[in-house]
């Protein structure tokens, strides 16, 4: 019976190390299945490190890219605008130039213009002057005739006959008022002396003596006398002159 009994208690003995080891072994799977599994979920969260990583990285890239490519766009807009800005200055530079062209043609065509007036105004007044002094040319002309006839009466009228002595003094008397008159507006009698020398502007020459006593082209009688009216010769003196 004792030995049964040991037996027994040898058996509940070994069925109760089994039953420990088979908890031991329980826990023990227990602990490598959650070892298995804090491995796994390690592991996992290894890779959604590594994909977090390099979904990072991937953003970045992305990013600098993005940021390379605005750069880009960037500076070519801004060399574009630099590009429209140098066009327009170009062509603003081009109007200026066309503008101070233009101006200068615009000075150049006033300055020809006052030139015009200027000279114009001095033609003007020169012909006003010339009209003023000369405007009586014709009527002084007409009057030449009348003096000569005048000193034709004179010369031929016999001062010692006493009927035509007293009609010759009126003559005289008309010559010299009417002398005096026409000197007043400028008509003066060219009437050189005997002697004097031959002067083309003012002398016709119509008859050439030769005289041994004066020289070359020396006034020796005076045939009709000339006028001039301010300095304009209406008539020429009638002149002899030496050879």
């Amino acid at each position: 019976m004792s030995d049964s009994g040991d037996i027994m208690n040898k058996e509940e003995n070994k069925s109760s190390e089994n039953t420990v080891q088979s908890e031991q072994l329980s826990e023990n799977t227990v602990q490598s299945e959650q070892l298995s599994e804090n491995t796994v979920q390690s592991e996992q969260l290894k890779v959604q490190d590594k994909s977090t990583k390099q979904e990072k990285e991937h953003s970045q890239d992305q990013e600098a890219d993005l940021l390379k490519n605005t750069n880009v766009n960037v500076t070519l807009n801004e060399q574009s605008q630099i590009n429209d800005y140098k066009v327009k200055i170009a062509q603003l530079e081009i109007q200026l130039l066309a503008s101070k062209a233009k101006q200068e043609e615009q000075k150049g065509l006033l300055l020809r213009a006052k030139a015009e007036v200027e000279n114009m105004r001095r033609r003007t007044e020169v012909e006003i002057n010339k009209a003023h002094k000369y405007a009586l040319n014709k009527f002084s002309e007409e009057l030449l005739p009348v003096i000569d006839n005048l000193e034709r009466a004179i010369q031929s009228g016999d001062i010692k006959n006493e009927f035509i002595k007293p009609i010759l003094e009126g003559v005289e008397l008309t010559y010299r008022t009417f002398i005096e008159v026409i000197a007043k507006f400028g008509l003066k009698e060219i009437n050189p002396e005997k002697g004097e020398g031959f002067n083309p502007e003012f002398h016709q020459a119509m008859s050439i003596e030769e005289n041994s006593n004066h020289t070359s082209n020396v006034i020796m009688n005076v045939m009709q006398k000339g006028y001039e009216l301010n300095g304009r010769v209406l008539r020429p003196a009638m002149v002899v002159v030496t050879k």
